[in-house]
């Protein structure tokens, strides 16, 4: 079959993209006050950022023709500036302490000085399981220098076995909730499979 002309092939093309859009209208209409809300929205962000640049060209031109002083205002104070008397590290919580509570926690050991080096050079000691014994897996894993995004980390290479003795190692030393439940957790997890 040869090729139509030109002005067929525009005209064919024309009808059937207006059967296609005809089938489209509900769809269109539909979503059609979406689209000018998002549009009306781009474009009243695109004024904000018009009138942002333009602020900000302004406030450099101020500051050519009227430099800023570099005076601390009244009511600015500064850690720096407070005298307490308080020795740093006395008080109610230390830092590391503070570290291990909220957003911190995660990347902490949950002991005051671990998994950073002491003064002397070396890593603060862990405090002694209650039951004496210290199960093999502790060792192994280094289990009392990792921080719980470590242990999560580590938690999916482990067997049961191996994470009931933590749990269990866990509870008789120092209990912290949030490795107690990591571990339970993971437990559970595994052992549903």
């Amino acid at each position: 079959m040869g090729t139509a002309p030109y002005g067929v092939r525009l005209l064919v093309g024309a009808a059937v993209t207006a059967i296609e859009e005809t089938r489209r209208l509900p769809h269109t209409i539909l979503t059609y006050p979406m689209t000018m809300a998002s549009q009306a929205a781009n474009l009243f962000m695109h004024v904000q950022q018009n009138l942002a640049e333009l602020v900000i060209k302004g406030d450099e031109a101020l500051e050519q023709l009227f430099p800023p002083k570099d005076e601390q205002p009244e009511w600015a104070t500064f850690d720096e500036d407070l005298d307490t008397g308080v020795d740093e590290g006395d008080g109610p919580q230390t830092e590391s302490e503070r570290r291990t509570e909220g957003r911190f926690a995660l990347y902490s050991t949950g002991e005051p000085g671990a998994g950073s080096v002491a003064g002397n050079g070396r890593a603060a000691a862990p405090k002694p399981a209650a039951t004496g014994t210290v199960p093999a897996i502790v060792g192994e894993v280094g289990y009392d220098a990792l921080t719980l995004a470590q242990l999560r980390a580590r938690l999916t290479s482990l067997r049961v076995a191996d994470l009931e003795a933590l749990l269990a190692y866990e509870e008789a030393g120092r209990a912290r909730a949030p490795f107690v439940t990591l571990l339970t957790n993971r437990i559970t997890r595994a052992t549903a499979k």
